[in-house]
């Protein structure tokens, strides 16, 4: 049934995603619309992923102020669900001030965490929070150029698979062909770097770039706030918010439930979600992560208010959730974790840790005392910085594979 299930799913998906390498017509439902005509391709996707398709000016506003210029960029990939059709993906490239090393910029890939699965909430499209900017402007001050995907079906129409990491991993890889080919002075020395749901498509990237990308000299990964799905840590556990309170995290299983309704249509609202939970889960269609997070804690929600027993028990529970093809990647992994993250609870963190570990992963890991989801990713610079540093040049890396609180 297992088997059964994921392949209807797979097919279904990709269905909706991309029909004879065509973009799929923007349906409302799923959040599309909102954004320029840049971000939609006329015609046939070229087979080829990582072909940049075009590119414009970032508008400063919507860029990093440590940048000497970027651009927003569109750019072919292959649909991470079914594996095999050809898709458009949006993003954005920055270049850092001052003149490029011999042989190019490093490159940095930056994975983001979670906005939200409407168009709108693409990061080349709206503003990046104060905490993202200040993370990639470090990042360009210390000589790197960056390329941030949006993921597939972020800013592009089609679903956003939100859950399926092997997705992000595409769209990221992806992103790193795309700027070598269409921009100059860019060396194939690349470290990716993500959080959140970009920890997970970091952690992914870097397991699936050996057989997907294997052209690409890909040195390393750092990953904050990584979600892991174990099944002796259910999500609602090592959350420390009472269970009649409010719980702002509720609003990414409701993300997972949109989605989930694309894999299979009669995943009704009403067999996810709670009555109390119905004007959230409409809601969370074309809202971003902010504003959902306000909503959810307006309301007073939280997962026992707001799941129904089918979100964990149904088909949710055969999905590949935030599973990896591997857990034994080719390259060290920096992973950080805050011992305060209530959105990836560490338990879960420490596990893929653990895992990695035991799978012959080469893994720094790093607890951080008092610090949440949110405040992990600046803090881990002290330590990831050097990282990235000592794999750039070609250095070993020490594991730490069971970390102290720091």
């Amino acid at each position: 049934m297992h088997t059964c299930l994921i392949g209807l799913i797979a097919i279904m998906l990709s269905g909706g995603i991309a029909t004879a390498a065509q973009v799929p017509t923007p349906d409302p439902r799923l959040g599309d619309g909102g954004v320029s005509p840049f971000y939609t391709w006329a015609g046939e996707i070229p087979d080829a992923p990582g072909t940049m398709l075009r590119t414009e000016p970032l508008n400063p506003v919507l860029g990093l102020s440590a940048a000497a210029e970027q651009f927003r960029i569109l750019y072919t990939s292959t649909d991470g669900v079914g594996g095999k059709a050809p898709v458009a993906v949006s993003g954005a490239y920055f270049v850092p001030n001052g003149t490029p090393p011999a042989g190019g910029w490093p490159l940095l890939a930056w994975a983001h965490g979670t906005t939200g699965v409407a168009d709108v909430c693409a990061p080349s499209w709206t503003q990046r929070s104060k905490r993202d900017a200040a993370y990639l402007n470090a990042w360009l001050e210390q000589g790197y150029a960056i390329v941030s995907t949006d993921y597939q079906g972020l800013g592009t129409p089609g679903v956003h698979p939100y859950p399926v990491v092997r997705a992000q991993a595409y769209s990221v890889l992806d992103s790193i062909r795309a700027v070598l080919q269409g921009f100059p002075g860019i060396a194939n020395r690349i470290v990716i770097i993500g959080q959140s749901q970009g920890g997970a498509a970091t952690f992914a990237a870097v397991g699936e770039a050996p057989g997907y990308a294997p052209e690409l000299h890909i040195r390393g990964g750092v990953a904050t706030g990584v979600p892991y799905r174990v099944a002796a840590v259910r999500p609602a556990q090592g959350n420390s918010i009472p269970s009649d309170q409010a719980d702002r995290t509720v609003a990414y299983s409701l993300y997972t439930a949109v989605v989930s309704q694309q894999f299979d249509p009669s995943l009704t609202p009403d067999k996810l979600v709670t009555p109390r939970g119905l004007p959230m889960l409409e809601l969370a269609r074309t809202t971003c992560v902010g504003q959902l997070f306000r909503a959810v804690t307006g309301a007073g929600l939280n997962r026992g208010n707001t799941l129904t027993p089918g979100y964990f028990s149904g088909l949710i529970d055969h999905l590949p959730l935030f599973r990896y093809s591997t857990l034994k990647v080719p390259v060290p992994m920096f992973i950080g974790s805050g011992d305060q993250d209530h959105d990836a609870v560490p338990a879960r963190q420490l596990a893929l840790v653990r895992d990695a570990c035991a799978a012959g992963s080469v893994v720094e890991a790093h607890l951080y005392a008092g610090l949440d989801h949110s405040a992990t990713v600046n803090a881990s610079l002290k330590d990831s910085v050097p990282f990235v540093r000592k794999v750039m040049a070609g250095e070993a890396i020490s594991p730490i594979c069971k970390p102290t609180v720091e």
